[in-house]
């Protein structure tokens, strides 16, 4: 039975259950009904053995109850007994309840009998006790100063100015203002409160340069991440965290204390001249400015981080607060939240205006030493590299130039001229620049990396000036509009828009920047050598435009809200409370103009300086900017518009281009003026080599342009934003090489029959089409091969072009190139043009032609230009290869003139010869030798390919000539026809010492000349069996020639005309 499963049988009964299990349910039923069971025992046969069941069942049911009530009966007993105890107390309580009503109201008859004397009693109790409570104050208060120096000892800056505050505001209670034991104590704590504004500047100053116990950098190498140090990490001293200019301060007592502790009118104390007209407020006021702790301090960086929800451990002896809870669930980094405690303790000490008006006065100074000292470290870790190079390798990286990244990686050729001067130093010479100040230079290289770890450092120390100088801003803020005195708006010399700034004592994050980048600015016009006026005049207008005023060099006063950075070469100005003013001048006028005379010692590191470092600045300066806009509150983010980098494109873009463009100009002026730049190599190699490296003969003119050009391209990879104007200058100077190199050409080939034929439109035509145009380098990038049909079509080509030129006849030698200089240096200037064409050409893709990209993270200004001047340099391209080409089909033209110019010597002869022939033609053996000649003078200027298209159209020619060249004879004999046959065969002999011409296509084509010739020695009928069988080798003219010519011996009939074109009409 389900209902009984749950009752506590013990396990030596377990048999009880099955017994349970075998009673029916209907005995458990919540309304039992006796009835059926009753009839079913009636209605039985053997009531007796029902009976009996039902009694076996009542027992184990009665066993069962018996074990239930075994198992629970303590727990019945226990209850009942809390059940009587209960009672018990309920009655005792209502008994002692009633005695005290009766009680409290005997006591209340009493008391209001005597109230009167007890009111006077319960009066002087507590007099008493707050006289002693002032006692026990006045015995604290006396311990303070001693506390306080104590603190101070243990750099828990916060925790002692938090007593310091406390202990000021008792001694103004109305009690303890008359107590003459305390008068000491105040002065006492007048004087710590000018000690601890001195030592939480001075702490505040350390980190804002990063020079701190807590700063960033020694964190870093002090603690790992995600910990707060418990130790101190690293301790300066007084002398090495303050500035040249500060120390000087110090050493002249201005914020020294004496030996009797009191401080001089330059003291920051309660009487000093630098405190604000706010020192006097709300003391409470610190309670309710640190609302913005956190979000402030957000745009930190993260690199060390503090253990979110524990107390620093300089804030721990400090009483908890507000503040404290807010820098306890911060999440921003350690040495964030130390600026924010130095803030902090600051405004509690009521000395914003003073801290922020040290803090501009020290800025510049202390950068400057930083920027020094970050030089000065780096040129000794350059120097230590340096002497480990060993005088093999500086030798071996002095002499080599080479333009890296995206440009062809070559270097300079090795060969020398005749009078013993390398090709190498004559490219160096026509540079403008030295080879450490090319683009790819070792002074670049320095002064980019230089140039990086500055503008890292200053990066780092504007992060924390936007910390602190928001911070001050709030606070100062906060208590202007709470206790600011009306007449602190009068005679104050300030801008109308920088209200907050007089309160801060003239500092804010525009002054910072503007002081950050001004040092910056001057750092890199030393590592430009820029003068000041070179720097500064588009500035000024600028300067004036910012700021509504027209430009005045005598104005001092500048809106640092506005950011009006004019690079001037002068301390900045700032504006602050009139009882800083006196201060400020001081310390400026003291130590200011000697820091800017001092310089950086940028010369240490750098190998040289000069204008041309603008390149290595450019990137870095783009980097810069770039950080700085995005540390920027959105009310200055207009500020990160006009800076640094404003300065440096304009000081590239007014000075570095023009001074580029007439420098460049010139070197390329002295290139392709001087005497040897277009005269062709005289010691050049025995062949030619594709390799510049290996000895490629380029004419020193033009491979001295393609050095400008790769550099200028260089420049132009360095500054993407100038690229156009760059690749403008490079087309100037190629447009100018180009003008020469026509000249060069035109002074070759001027009134010579060749270039007069190129330029006809009939013969322009047949070589584009002539199968030998294959060779030629194409202008426009396509192959030639596709141009051409079957072989039968280019043998047209080939035979009409010689009729053409055979046409010509007879060739003036007054019209043919005579001097071979002229045709090597047209050899040399096609392969010269080629090469810089190629080089332009890759130039041009690899510059112009890559993907957008941008030189900052976010900045669209600083976009490469569009693809414009990589079109306007392919067009150069064009030009330069055309005239390359019209060089090679000049030379092509000229070697078959010349050819026809000896071949028609065969016209003024008789071939009617008595004795074999040993020796070829007069004519011919000039011809072969001039072929050979230029070939062997052409060699080293040009490839085999090219040398292949100039001589290759020999063959052709002459074959035609000698074929025609009968036409003219009238008689000719055995021996002449073996004449002519000595002479083909000498001209073969000749063209195939030539390695780039086809030997077989010149037997071939001289084989045919042969044959023809041969068919002579034929009697008449054997000559019409082979032009029957041959019928188409010659043409029907060649064969009437055939005919016609007079041959001694050969008997010719009458009707031998009509029969051999009977035969052709077929």
């Amino acid at each position: 039975m389900g209902i009984f499963d749950g009752l506590p049988v013990s396990p030596d009964k377990e048999y009880l259950r099955e017994e349970i299990s075998r009673i029916d349910e209907s005995w458990a039923a919540a309304r039992f009904d006796s009835l059926p069971h009753v009839v079913h025992i009636l209605t039985s046969k053997d009531r007796e053995g029902e009976i009996e069941f039902l009694k076996q069942q009542s027992d184990v049911v009665e066993e069962v109850v018996d074990e239930v009530v075994h198992h629970y009966h303590s727990g019945f007993n226990k209850a009942i007994q809390n059940y009587s105890q209960i009672l018990r107390l309920f009655s005792e309580s209502t008994e002692s309840i009633g005695v005290l009503k009766v009680d409290l109201g005997e006591a209340k008859r009493r008391l209001s009998s005597r109230n009167k004397q007890l009111h006077q009693l319960w009066y002087r109790s507590v007099t008493l006790r707050h006289i002693i409570s002032l006692l026990d104050q006045i015995e604290g208060i006396s311990k303070v100063p001693a506390r306080i120096e104590k603190l101070i000892s243990e750099k828990q800056y916060y925790a002692a100015v938090q007593f310091h505050v406390q202990s000021m505001l008792m001694l103004e209670r109305e009690g303890l203002q008359m107590v003459g034991a305390l008068q000491d104590v105040r002065s006492e704590l007048t004087k710590l409160r000018g000690v601890l504004f001195y030592k939480v500047l001075e702490d505040l100053h350390a980190h804002l340069y990063n020079k701190g116990e807590y700063s960033s950098a020694a964190l870093s190498l002090h603690e790992r991440e995600d910990e707060v140090p418990t130790t101190t990490a690293v301790v300066f001293s007084n002398s090495q965290s303050l500035s040249r200019r500060t120390r000087q301060l110090k050493g002249d007592n201005q914020f020294g204390i004496h030996g009797d502790g009191s401080f001089r009118a330059g003291s920051i104390d309660g009487g000093s001249s630098i405190d604000g007209p706010d020192e006097e407020g709300n003391p409470e006021l610190h309670d309710e400015a640190t609302s913005d702790g956190h979000s402030t301090s957000a745009r930190a960086n993260g690199d060390v981080k503090g253990v979110p929800h524990q107390m620093p451990t300089w804030l721990q002896h400090s009483t908890p607060d507000e503040f404290l809870e807010t820098i306890k669930k911060s999440d921003a980094p350690l040495h964030v939240k130390y600026l924010q405690t130095m803030v902090e303790c600051l405004c509690m000490l009521r000395k914003v205006a003073a801290a922020g008006a040290m803090i501009c006065q020290r800025l510049r100074p202390t950068l400057h030493d930083i920027i020094t000292s970050k030089i000065k470290t780096h040129a000794e870790v350059v120097n230590s590299s340096r002497s480990g190079i060993g005088q093999a390798a500086r030798a071996a990286a002095a002499g080599q130039h080479s333009i890296k990244g995206q440009l062809e990686s070559y270097h300079l050729p090795k060969q020398k001229r005749q009078n013993g001067i390398s090709v190498a130093g004559t490219l160096l010479a026509a540079s403008p620049v030295s080879p450490v100040m090319a683009p790819a230079g070792k002074a670049q290289a320095a002064a980019k990396d230089l140039l990086n770890s500055i503008l890292d450092a200053v990066v780092q120390i504007f992060e924390n000036h936007v910390v602190v100088g928001e911070l001050l801003e709030l606070k100062s803020s906060q208590q202007a509009d709470m206790n600011t005195p009306k007449s602190m708006q009068t005679d104050i010399n300030i801008n109308p828009d920088s209200e907050s700034s007089q309160v801060t004592g003239g500092y804010s994050i525009g002054f910072s920047l503007t002081v950050l980048q001004s040092e910056c600015q001057q750092l890199i016009c030393e590592i430009l050598r820029a003068t000041p006026e070179a720097a500064s005049a588009d500035a000024a207008v600028q300067t004036a435009r910012f700021a509504s005023k027209a430009p005045s060099k005598d104005k001092r006063d500048s809106s640092e809200e506005g950011l009006t950075f004019a690079f001037r070469f002068t301390d900045a100005t700032i504006s602050v409370p009139n009882q800083g003013v006196d201060l400020i001048r001081q310390g400026w006028s003291r130590k200011g103009p000697n820091v800017l005379q001092e310089g950086y010692g940028s010369a240490a590191v750098l190998p040289e300086q000069g204008i041309y470092l603008a390149a290595s600045v450019y990137r870095p300066v783009i980097q810069f900017t770039d950080k700085v806009a995005s540390m920027l509150p959105k009310k200055y983010s207009q500020l990160s518009n006009d800076g640094l980098l404003a300065f440096v494109e304009n000081f590239v873009k007014d000075h570095f281009l023009p001074t580029m463009f007439v420098d460049y100009r010139k070197g390329v002026q002295q290139a392709i003026s001087s005497p040897a730049a277009f005269r062709p190599r005289a010691h050049a190699a025995a062949s030619y080599t594709p390799s510049i490296e290996k000895g490629r003969p380029v004419l020193q003119g033009l491979l001295a342009i393609d050095f400008l050009a790769k550099e200028v391209l260089g420049w132009a990879q360095a500054m993407p934003k100038f690229a156009g104007d760059l690749a403008k200058y490079v087309q100037t100077f190629l447009e100018r090489t180009y003008e020469r190199c026509r000249t060069s050409y035109m002074e070759a080939v001027l009134e010579k029959q060749s270039y007069m034929l190129i330029g006809r439109y009939d013969i322009e035509q047949l070589m584009r089409l002539d199968p030998a145009s294959a060779y030629l380098p194409n202008a426009f990038g396509q192959s030639n091969m596709e141009t051409h049909a079957s072989d039968g079509e280019n043998y047209e080509v080939e035979l009409e072009l010689s009729e053409l030129l055979l046409n010509l006849r007879p060739i003036k030698q007054d019209n043919l190139i005579r001097d071979d200089n002229k045709l090597i240096l047209l050899a040399s200037l096609s392969d010269s043009l080629e090469y810089v064409a190629e080089s332009i050409e890759r130039l041009g893709e690899t510059t112009f032609n890559a993907p957008n990209q941008i030189e900052g993270t976010g900045q669209n200004r600083h976009r490469r230009t569009s693809s414009a001047p990589a079109r306007d340099l392919a067009s150069f391209v064009d030009e330069y290869r055309k005239l390359a080409i019209d060089c090679l089909k000049v030379l092509r033209i000229e070697m078959q003139l010349e050819t026809i110019f000896h071949m028609q010597e065969m016209t003024n002869r008789e071939y009617m010869e008595d004795q074999d022939a040993e020796e070829p033609d007069d004519f011919i053996i000039s011809l072969t030798a001039q072929i050979t000649r230029r070939d062997e003078e052409m060699a080293p200027f040009v490839s085999a390919l090219k040398r292949n298209y100039i001589f290759g159209g020999i063959c052709s020619v002459a074959a035609n000539a000698s074929v025609r060249a009968l036409a003219d004879m009238k008689c000719i004999n055995l021996f002449g026809v073996q004449q002519i046959c000595r002479n083909s065969i000498a001209l073969e002999q000749a063209l195939a010492a030539i390695p780039a011409i086809n030997s077989e296509g010149v037997q071939q084509r001289l084989d045919h000349v042969r044959t023809y010739y041969e068919l002579l020695n034929m009697p008449f009928e054997a000559l019409l069996a082979f032009i029957t069988e041959h019928e188409h080798l010659f043409t029907a003219a060649e064969y009437a020639n055939l005919i016609k010519v007079q041959v001694p011996g050969r008997e010719i009939p009458a009707d031998a005309k009509d029969r051999v074109s009977e035969i052709l009409s077929r």
